[in-house]
């Protein structure tokens, strides 16, 4: 049995503010070992629960975090970046039994939920026909489209909760997001712990998971920060600039829906610069 786990960072028990998850600062280094040993936790449990082969997908900002060196032996690591064509989930295809979503947090919007946000800052919202969907959603509606399920999804109570739309799915809260940048955690730990034995029963339970497969046509629709990054986003095939802020896209499958979406991220990011002027 093969298992596909996707880790973030800022879904981790411990992290809680921008300086734990930006490369360059100096709570980063210890983020990065708090990250892989949540991975570990998942890998574990995985391993426990049948699993033959673990796959571990680096998902966090430019997906160089994980600490290869004391990343579990037995699993192997995808990394670097872009991750096309995917980002998060790449790697992941219909061999896979269950995957597994490590670390994850809650869309950009959500009240006291640990660093909310989709996919990335340059988008103020994300709704797929009228609804709000997550990173939790849009990957798990990536991963049914190959037939596969998630099993288990970890992060602040608010990601669980949002996980929910995921009938079935095991979820294990390390905080209680307070605001933004505020939280109450588990220690390592007990969060380690927790993860293991949920990952294992997961594993070990999935033929029996539900696989998340939403029904077509999607209606993708972002609002992004600035009218520079619609400007850029709308340059992409098929997309309607349906507001100063806003683009959509008609998508016949997921997998569609996702590489627009990831596309617009890319285009986005590329948004004229604020210059400072003395």
């Amino acid at each position: 049995m093969d298992v596909f786990i996707s880790v973030d960072m800022e879904g981790i028990a411990g992290i809680t503010t921008m300086r734990h998850i930006l490369r360059g600062t100096d709570d980063y280094p210890r983020s990065r070992l708090l990250m892989t040993d949540e991975a570990n936790a998942a890998v574990s449990g995985a391993f426990e629960g049948g699993a033959k082969r673990v796959v571990v997908s680096d998902s966090h900002g430019d997906m160089g975090n994980l600490l290869p060196d004391r990343l579990d032996r037995r699993s192997e690591l995808v990394s670097g970046t872009p991750k096309l064509p995917w980002s998060m989930l790449t790697g992941i295809g219909p061999d896979f039994a269950v995957a597994l979503f490590i670390g994850y947090h809650a869309g950009g919007g959500v009240e006291a939920a640990v660093m909310d946000h989709t996919f990335t800052g340059y988008f103020f919202d994300v709704r797929v026909n009228d609804d709000q969907w997550n990173e939790t959603h849009l990957n798990a509606a990536l991963a049914g489209s190959f037939g596969v399920p998630v099993g288990l999804v970890t992060g602040d109570d608010k990601c669980c909760e949002q996980a929910k739309r995921l009938k079935g799915v095991r979820t294990v809260a390390v905080k209680q997001g307070i605001g933004r940048h505020v939280a109450t955690s588990l220690s390592p730990q007990v969060a380690h712990e927790r993860i293991r034995r949920a990952a294992l029963e997961a594993t070990r339970t999935a033929n029996e998971a539900l696989v998340f497969r939403p029904k077509p046509p999607f209606g993708l629709e972002v609002d992004m920060i600035s009218t520079s990054c619609t400007e850029l986003a709308a340059l992409a095939p098929g997309t309607q600039r349906t507001g100063p802020r806003t683009v959509r896209f008609e998508a016949k499958t997921v997998q569609e829906m996702i590489q627009t979406l990831l596309a617009w991220m890319y285009l986005a990011r590329h948004a004229a610069p604020q210059y400072k002027v003395d």
